[in-house]
């Protein structure tokens, strides 16, 4: 069979002339980067990366990511001639409305596609999060003789990547826990949007990612033979991860554009085109030309990927022979199934009971669903003594113990979001991991991909108030609620006590559809008894029949005092938690009408944050109990009186309103 099929050369330049048409159909795009990875690209995609086109899920396959996502042109090209669910319409409408062949990777758009990368260095992040997972998993169920986990993680990034401070925290990370299954290939064409990376670059990548602690190899970015061999050398263990340095010419042949920006991100134009099709010896006018020997491979590489998944479901029959429990939970694991009775150690919490700080009360749900959920880990930014989020006695992952279910990420929030995403895009492990909520605007790219993707991470953020006291206003949080409940497809709950965060821990667990975020006091609150219904977004917590007070958080208690205080000037107030707005959102008009009746418009909000957003739900005739500056360095209670956040200024609110 392989007697008909074209030589890897013809491929290469079939990849180069699709990114140039694409790009110069749609009027827009990035052909150089495609151009001048088209060789590497082939080599690995034909070679060593072990996938199925015609199952892009199966379980065992390697990962590749496109960390520098807007060389997009590269993947789809790769896709369609190596027999993925692509047609070559897909890549005439590059870059066109409800296209599956969008500007950068989309996941769960494309098949093929693993994550999205967009914002330079995600990608990077998640690819880390895809070795780390692998690891994982293989220490969990590979027994002697059934290594039914072994997979490897490729990915490419351009000096764009490695110029973005993400790079250096993932890459840091990977180098310090040895995940010698991750190759990475650096596309060095010295030539950045804006022109020379000398005008803003002159870092010495293979000596700052031998520092890291990588194995770092060199191949010329054109030569296959050369690549070839760096891809072969990657592979031999030697308990490092791997830096290729591919040196490349982006527009590779482009006789007017060739190592320049312009063929950076905009199209080559109709002459330049034309241009360097005669420098392939390619016909000029030929437009998305696949010659029929290219076009083979397609069928030649699905028959290789079902050969590679058969074995594999060898392996699978034979481990699960062996072990039949270790499999069933496996295959359990992989499907997002969760374990019966996985909840059933979640504590209930007592009105009776001493004030319990929600971060406190999530530490008790976060342990008892570990020990139902062999899946669930947890990992924190140098803070899971402060967030409460460390899983007791279950160890520390590290290069001799991947099988751990504490991930010490050290102060790294950024790389930690794209790792966690990469770690729960890979399937069969539950990662929460979390910071103080300031930090968020550490995460913010990772948390918003995160929602675009449909990709169920969780997020802890703890300290979540100016309550937090005497760390001052740079560790006080203000807008960050508003801006985490605008990312859509996001769920954020901020939870009133003990019970609501156990509710809360139940939702992010059954979640498959998107990430969520839990927001955490660090004071202590009264448990509040009564139905938590989180599910639902908000409820009504005490009935009653002049005026509403709506709460999130720590607030909801400073309603309830607010409560007692109208009671006694003869003042019935309504108490509504309003954990989720999404939740809340989403819930059938009757229902929300039911928490918020159309006619009791005189309602008060009242959150120790920015009040933006809360004007959906108190109305026209309402009031907002907030904080629009930034906070103050004292102990928690004196600044919450300083900036008004009492019972006693919400009772006075209510008061001037009705």
């Amino acid at each position: 069979m392989s007697a008909v099929l074209a030589p890897p050369e013809t491929c290469v330049t079939t990849i180069r002339t699709l990114a140039m048409d694409a790009v110069q159909k749609a009027n827009s795009g990035h052909p150089g980067g495609p151009m001048g990875l088209a060789a590497v690209g082939w080599s690995l995609f034909t070679g060593p990366l072990r996938h199925s086109p015609s199952n892009p899920h199966w379980p065992d396959r390697d990962r590749f990511v496109l960390s520098n996502g807007h060389s997009s042109m590269l993947l789809y090209a790769l896709l369609f001639l190596t027999g993925y669910d692509l047609t070559l319409d897909d890549l005439k409408s590059f870059r066109q409305l409800h296209s599956r062949t969008p500007g950068h990777p989309e996941y769960g758009l494309t098949p093929g596609v693993e994550t999205t990368t967009g914002p330079l260095g995600q990608g990077f992040g998640n690819a880390v999060g895809f070795a780390l997972a692998e690891r994982m998993m293989a220490a969990r169920y590979n027994r002697p003789g059934h290594d039914v986990v072994d997979h490897r993680t490729w990915f490419t990034c351009s000096d764009g990547d490695l110029m973005e401070g993400i790079s250096h925290e993932a890459a840091s990370l990977a180098g310090f826990l040895g995940l010698e299954r991750l190759t990475g290939i650096y596309d060095n064409n010295s030539v950045s949007l804006d022109g020379p990376t000398s005008l803003t670059y002159g870092d010495d990548v293979g000596e700052r990612f031998a520092a890291y602690g990588w194995r770092v190899l060199h191949a010329e970015g054109n030569d296959l033979v050369e690549l070839g061999q760096a891809y072969a050398d990657a592979q031999v263990p030697d308990g490092r991860p791997t830096l290729i340095i591919a040196h490349t010419h982006i527009g590779y042949g482009a006789p007017g554009m060739q190592d320049t920006s312009r063929a950076h991100g905009s199209p080559l134009g109709e002459d330049e085109v034309r241009a360097t099709k005669r420098v392939y010896g390619w016909p000029e006018d030929a437009h998305f030309l696949v010659p029929p020997d290219v076009a083979r491979w397609a069928d030649e590489m699905r028959e290789r990927g079902r050969a590679l998944e058969d074995e594999w479901q060898a392996r699978m029959a034979a481990y699960a022979h062996a072990y039949p429990a270790e499999a069933a939970e496996f295959e359990r694991v992989l499907a997002r199934e969760l374990p019966d009775g996985w909840d059933a150690e979640v504590p209930a919490f007592s009105p009776d009971d001493d004030k319990v700080a929600t971060r406190v009360a999530s530490f008790k749900v976060m342990n008892a669903l570990a020990a139902r959920m062999p899946e669930f880990i947890q990992g924190a930014a140098d803070l899971s003594e402060s967030t409460r989020t460390e899983l007791t006695g279950l160890g520390d992952v590290n290069r001799s113990d991947y099988g751990a279910r504490n991930i010490r990420f050290g102060v790294r929030e950024h790389g930690m979001g794209a790792i966690t995403n990469g770690v729960t895009l890979h399937g069969g492990l539950r990662l929460t991991c979390s910071t103080f909520m300031q930090f968020y605007d550490y995460m913010k790219n990772t948390v918003r991909l995160a929602a675009l993707m449909g990709c169920p991470s969780i997020f802890v953020y703890t300290h979540d108030s100016v309550a937090m006291g005497e760390d001052g206003p740079t560790h006080q949080p203000i807008e960050h609620l508003a801006a985490l409940r605008a990312v859509p497809k996001l769920v954020v709950i901020r939870p009133a006590d003990a019970n609501e965060t156990a509710a809360a821990w139940r939702l992010a667990i059954e979640r498959r559809d998107g990430p969520t975020v839990l927001v955490l006091t660090r004071q202590g609150l009264p448990v509040l008894g009564g139905p938590a219904d989180v599910a639902r977004g908000g409820y009504v917590l005490d009935d009653g029949d002049d005026c509403v007070l709506i709460g999130t958080g720590s607030e909801v208690s400073l309603a309830r005092e607010a409560r007692e205080l109208l009671a006694a000037t003869g003042i019935s107030a309504r108490v509504v938690s309003l954990p989720s707005f999404e939740l809340f959102a989403a819930q059938p008009a009757r229902y929300r009408d039911a928490v918020l009746p159309p006619d009791m418009t005189a309602r008060v909000a009242v959150e120790a944050a920015a009040s933006f957003g809360w004007a959906r739900w108190v109305g026209d005739r309402g009031a907002i109990v907030a904080i629009d500056r930034f906070g103050e360095s004292a102990p928690g209670p004196e600044v919450l009186r300083d900036l008004g956040i009492t019972a006693e200024h919400v009772a006075e609110t209510a008061r001037s309103i009705l």
